[in-house]
């Protein structure tokens, strides 16, 4: 048996600090404050240094790793362990060349089919929970709508 473990990040790679900084002030109040969700991006852990995630890409798999808790994409956040695996190092290896055909990186969709997605089938093949409830409370086009406003009000205002 190994643990299996969530890393969670804020999703703070759009280019303008005003954006990532609404996406901050998005996920301090509303995961924070008042335990509702937020924007993240979300990776698993299992056997070894290595997390693993879902992303775009135009071709191959959109499934990656990197090492725990360095994304260079994102600001991390916090971890979240799951429970524990009973499969084997091995079977988890299959898993992930199995998610890897079956996660082809342009199908990458923003509100169907995303990193939380991936990491809730893959939690779902290891026999952990999925993710926490506050990962699908706030919806992808909530947070835009947020995001728009927010800018929109900015240049009203400069």
């Amino acid at each position: 048996m190994t643990e299996v473990i969530l890393h969670v990040y804020d999703v703070t790679n759009s280019g303008s600090d005003n954006t990532n900084n609404a996406i901050l002030q998005i996920n301090r109040i509303f995961k924070d404050g008042i335990g509702v969700g937020g924007i993240f991006h979300s990776a698993v852990q299992v056997y070894g240094e290595d997390e693993w995630s879902f992303g775009f890409c135009e071709q191959g798999s959109g499934v990656f790793c990197c090492p725990a808790k360095k994304n260079p994409m994102y600001t991390y956040r916090e971890c979240i362990v799951l429970g524990k695996t009973n499969l084997s190092k091995s079977k988890v290896n299959q898993i992930l060349r199995e998610l890897s055909r079956e996660w082809p990186g342009n199908c990458y969709d923003l509100l169907s089919k995303n990193c939380n997605h991936f990491c809730n089938e893959f939690c779902e093949l290891l026999g952990v929970p999925k993710l926490p409830g506050w990962f699908s409370t706030w919806t992808a086009s909530d947070c835009c709508i947020y995001i728009i406003l927010n800018f929109e009000i900015e240049k009203i205002l400069n």
